[in-house]
């Protein structure tokens, strides 16, 4: 089968496209065929310096996809050949990534596709609904009526928040650049322009002075700072990139709690795969109800153009997440 491979770490020029044996789906495995995967901020990672997280040479990238069960493993039950399916299956650790026609893949990572999303819009979900479920829902259990201030709500993540903000009936901030303002505020949420110098203040007093319930920062850095300064006292900081060191006197003058998400534990450590699994399931709910759609970048890149992918990630421009449609035909249809 053809897949795009890297053997060294790099810029996007790493991958290369290479023809590797069919895997076999094995006991307590299934074999999907690949429709699309998408990009996320941590396969751009992965791929240019590992961090102790790319799988075995030759690599396979990529956590996200969606496709169809094609073969099943000894004991498995509640899927069978045919059925249309999404995820976040590897790219990391020991599993073996999605930049591939056919994946071998631990069931318990997957839910049957959205039947209201193409395999597209599906394959586009999975690592930022689960970083923004757990954080909001299952972490720092966001409640009906409370403030929400999402910091990068234009991203992958931010823009998946402030729609699950909406669904569980909170009041919606969010920061980006003044280009994505309009689509923050499609979501329904006051946009701030994080590059105005006043943005800070502004959003103080956006909340009436007091802080924000949760403010989710999903850039890091000096936004996790801001995200400290800007949560109520008694408030809830949820942040998906804090390898970093921070002051964390804010942290205790105020009271707070301070969540971290890496939704890629459950793929490296082998625990938590079923609930990975159920919340997956959860997000194919939110999407049919007409709570969650991803926004897509309108280019698409083919399974040889993983590198261009990767540079337009890379060159800031995108808007919206990034699809690779690895079976063209199959990915736009729902």
């Amino acid at each position: 089968m053809k897949a795009m491979i890297i053997d060294r770490f790099g810029g996007p020029e790493v991958f290369e496209a290479r023809d590797l044996p069919e895997p076999e789906p094995g006991p307590g495995r299934v074999l999907v065929r690949v429709a699309a995967t998408s990009v996320n901020p941590i396969d751009a990672k992965i791929r240019s310096r590992g961090m102790g997280l790319c799988p075995p040479f030759p690599a396979i990238l990529h956590g996200d996809l969606s496709g169809i069960v094609v073969a099943i493993g000894e004991g498995i039950e509640g899927l069978s050949p045919g059925d249309a399916v999404f995820g976040c299956v590897g790219g990391a650790g020991a599993e073996q990534g999605s930049l591939a026609r056919l994946v071998s893949v631990d069931p318990r990572l997957l839910a049957k596709k959205p039947k209201s999303l193409s395999y597209a819009e599906a394959a586009a979900l999975p690592i930022v609904g689960l970083t923004a479920l757990r954080a909001l829902r299952d972490r720092a259990a966001l409640r009906e009526g409370e403030s929400l201030l999402v910091l990068g709500a234009a991203g992958g993540v931010g823009h998946i928040a402030l729609q699950l903000g909406k669904a569980l009936g909170a009041s919606l901030a969010g920061t980006a650049s003044a280009g994505n303002l309009g689509h923050i505020r499609e979501l329904g949420a006051r946009a701030f322009d994080y590059r105005q110098s006043d943005h800070e203040a502004a959003l103080l007093e956006a909340s009436g002075g007091k802080g924000y319930d949760l403010v989710f920062d999903t850039v890091g850095g000096s936004s996790l700072d801001l995200a400290l300064r800007l949560a109520k006292s008694g408030g809830r900081v949820a942040a998906i990139a804090a390898r970093s060191t921070h002051d964390l006197s804010p942290l205790h003058g105020k009271g707070l709690s301070l969540h971290v998400i890496f939704s890629l534990l459950p793929i490296l450590t082998g625990l938590g795969r079923g609930e990975a699994g159920r919340l997956t399931g959860d997000l194919a709910e939110l999407a049919d109800r007409g709570k969650l759609r991803p926004r897509l970048d309108a280019r698409r890149f083919s399974l040889d153009e993983a590198g261009a992918a990767h540079e337009l990630w890379e060159s800031g421009e995108a808007k919206g997440k990034i699809v690779i449609a690895v079976d063209p035909a199959l990915a736009e249809t729902v």
